[in-house]
């Protein structure tokens, strides 16, 4: 359906995001609008991928619906034409998701199965991540004793997020909140894995985003259980103590690795067999998990 990298919709523009487009349709209302943007260690590439944001808005709303048994979410299921005109619905078709507006919290909510990236190079250095002690003489890519929740803080466009402990959660969130959004993750985390194993994938970690409604209950929000939000790699090629065979971004960042690039804009040009492997592996993983 081609490459949607930009858009300039007639209702307002609240925030032009990494990766979306989010609009103002009412008091209750938004519009988000998933593009095909990459973007790797916070930073925003030229080099848009064919389509992404049509399986992206797939996966999330799949999980979205999967889901539904733990957490409420922000979906209202209304068509695109109750909003726009025939042009602009049909511009960002598959693209687009009318949302309850949600007052989001300050964290983001990450849950670790397996050490990698971050909390690897967090756990070489001090045998803790997020100021959880580990099991000594862990290796690269094993599956943890058990899954661990692990926040952030969210950071603003361009810079990067922060890995926090619990303890920080509490002081934004207060005790009984950043204790709901610890155990709801875990318990979205262990669905899903389950989930995923039986069509082969594993999903080393992931990371989610709540808001409250207006009756200030927990709500899921933004994307779930995407490519671009978790870590998701082959059962069948997984192999301890190595890079894994991913079916996510972890193709820009590992070839971003071998660049002398700060990690600051502006961005690197990407090759084009970079750009292709990264639409192949978001296709197959939709596939794979959205498979009967």
């Amino acid at each position: 359906m081609g490459t949607l990298f930009n858009t300039n919709l007639s209702l307002p523009l609240i925030q032009k995001g990494k990766v979306r487009d989010i609009y103002d349709i009412d008091d209750k209302r938004m519009l988000i609008v998933t593009t095909d943007r990459l973007s790797a260690f916070d930073v925003i590439f030229d080099d848009p991928i064919t389509n992404k944001g049509i399986i992206l808005t797939e996966i999330a709303n799949f999980w979205f619906e999967k889901t539904r048994h733990i957490i409420p979410n922000h979906l209202t299921l209304e068509p695109l034409d109750s909003i726009l005109n025939t042009k602009e619905a049909t511009l960002i078709k598959g693209r687009g998701i009318i949302v309850k507006k949600l007052n989001p919290l300050a964290i983001e909510a990450i849950v670790r199965g397996y050490i990698i990236g971050s909390s690897w190079k967090d756990y070489q250095q001090t045998g803790k991540v997020c100021g959880i002690k580990l099991p000594t003489n862990l290796q690269l890519a094993e599956k943890l004793p058990k899954a661990f929740y692990t926040p952030s803080t969210k950071a603003n466009l361009g810079e990067h997020d922060a890995n926090i402990d619990f303890d920080k959660t509490v002081k934004i969130l207060g005790q009984g909140l950043a204790e709901q959004v610890k155990q709801v993750s875990l318990k979205i985390y262990q669905f899903a894995t389950n989930y995923a194993l039986e069509r082969d994938i594993i999903i080393a970690d992931t990371k989610f985003e709540f808001g409250l409604d207006e009756h200030n209950q927990l709500t899921l929000m933004d994307e779930v259980l995407t490519p671009d939000s978790s870590r998701f790699w082959s059962k069948i090629d997984y192999q301890v103590g190595t890079s894994q065979k991913s079916f996510d971004k972890q193709i820009v960042r590992d070839y971003l690795e071998t660049l002398d690039w700060n990690k600051s804009p502006p961005a690197s040009t990407l090759p084009q067999s970079i750009i292709q492997q990264i639409a192949n592996k978001y296709k197959e993983v939709q596939q794979r998990l959205m498979q009967d």
